[in-house]
């Protein structure tokens, strides 16, 4: 029984996401871990978060462990936490970006980074047999909140950045926090570095009444028509749980994810002298056009935060992250990180003088369109096989590492099925916006076709 996909569990709340479903998989992770170190639950805006979060606190006290209830914090916030707090696991219920209806449950280890698969399915396998952990009476395990984990991790960003230089540039930031996590520190954090701060959906509601919490470009046309209309030098929006970052510049221009991971892979590896940056395979040939020259090195790894961040950790990676907006800063914690990717993005503007619609003008042109096709989950592996012989038929170079990305002379398309959702998400990038949408589309086109064409996957 496989329940964690590419970035933890999400499912439908009231549909297979109920009480008697988190309290089985609360006692799953209560039964993979002994009693000891203290285990942090941490949570989103959504409405279900705070309820789920009381069940998994209550069983896991239940089985014995102690609890350190941080509360309403950005995914990346709960992580730095669990390692300040010396814990031995976190757990995070989020859905990240996906729509109000979705809950998840998300799991992170005690160095701050999401659990490997193993421990994954040692939960599983607990949660498959209904296994759970009890204790008797006089061992029933503590809960107690700790009101300083916005503070603490707030602190942590300010230490990485010149706040002095920042401060100096008197940014005005016009910041969209879409109804979400980074309500409770993203504002104090621009705040603290010298910013004068306008907010957007600014307070925590988990229907997401200003926009939908993925920031896409169609999400935000509320933080792109105010950054000019106030004359403000950038605007910052978040996704629900934070751990991601996308930029409008000031002439209101949405900033595609894939060209400030290009910026600041740049920037961390002029500053190391060199390096590996480590991106999946959907991030941009941008990326490698810009660190190779400054003797730095692309490593590609399957999509997903948890696996990029733990080849980070294995090759001593300087810098990290994907095209959407998660960008990952070794120096401060290996983790997508929104509010870092913000205090960064000041810090290269502030030291190097640049407005950042000058400095993104200093990166290779490439244009990166992303579009989805629906496709059940138990079809989409004969889809990709169809697909695979049809684009091998005419020799194109095809790289099967995570779905399938196919090289064309003038750029790429990559199919992948989603980590959460019954999609197949389709990626093209090419030196034109034409040709980048003519590959896109052929992507979608080839993906309909072969499930026109696919049965069932065999059992």
């Amino acid at each position: 029984m496989r329940l964690f996909g590419t970035n933890g569990i999400r499912e439908v709340v009231g549909e297979r996401l109920t009480a008697p479903f988190v309290t089985a998989v609360a006692g799953g992770i209560a039964k993979s871990i002994e009693p000891g170190r203290p285990v942090v639950v941490g949570w989103d805006g959504r409405t279900s978060s705070p309820a789920m979060g009381r069940l998994m606190s209550a069983t896991l006290a239940m089985g014995g462990h102690r609890v350190i209830e941080v509360g309403l914090l950005p995914t990346p916030a709960v992580q730095y936490n669990v390692t300040r707090l010396d814990a031995q696991l976190g757990i995070i219920l989020t859905a990240s970006h996906n729509p109000p209806e979705f809950n998840g449950i998300k799991c992170i280890a005690g160095d701050g980074l999401e659990v490997p698969r193993d421990v994954e399915e040692r939960i599983e396998a607990s949660v498959a047999a209904g296994e759970g952990r009890s204790v008797p009476f006089d061992r029933i395990g503590e809960i107690r909140s700790d009101a300083h984990g916005a503070e603490r991790y707030v602190d942590g960003i300010v230490a990485q950045v010149d706040v002095a230089s920042i401060a100096r540039r008197k940014f005005t930031v016009v910041l969209d926090c879409g109804n979400g996590a980074s309500v409770p520190t993203s504002p104090t954090l621009l705040r603290r570095l010298g910013c004068r701060v306008i907010t957007l959906n600014g307070h925590v509601d988990g229907t997401f009444p200003g926009h939908l919490s993925e920031p896409t470009e169609a999400n935000l046309v509320d933080l792109e028509r105010t950054v000019p209309a106030l004359g403000a030098d950038l605007g910052i929006a978040h996704d629900g749980d934070a751990d991601r970052a996308v930029f409008v510049d000031a002439s209101g221009r949405y900033v595609p994810g894939e060209q400030t991971l290009t910026l600041l892979a740049r920037e961390f590896v002029r500053r190391a002298g060199g390096g590996t940056v480590v991106t999946p395979v959907s991030a941009s040939q941008s990326v490698e056009d810009v660190v190779r020259p400054l003797g730095g090195e692309v490593v590609y790894t399957r999509v997903g935060s948890p696996v990029v961040t733990r080849e980070m950790l294995r090759r001593h990676a300087v810098f990290g992250g994907e095209e959407n907006g998660g960008l990952i800063f070794p120096g401060f914690q290996l983790a997508r990180d929104g509010a870092m990717t913000a205090a960064a993005v000041l810090d290269y503007l502030a030291t190097s003088g640049e407005l950042l619609h000058v400095a993104l003008a200093t990166l290779p042109k490439y244009f990166l369109v992303k579009e989805k096709v629906h496709c059940p989950v138990d079809r989409r592996d004969r889809v990709l096989e169809l697909v695979a012989a049809d684009v091998a038929s005419d020799g194109s170079r095809v790289l099967t590492l995570d779905g399938l990305k196919v090289f064309r002379d003038d750029g790429w398309m990559l199919l992948r099925p989603s980590g959460t959702e019954p999609l197949i998400r389709v990626f093209a990038e090419a030196k034109t916006r034409e040709r980048a949408e003519f590959l896109a589309n052929d992507g979608l086109d080839r993906v309909r076709s072969a499930l026109q064409r696919a049965g069932p996957n065999p059992p």
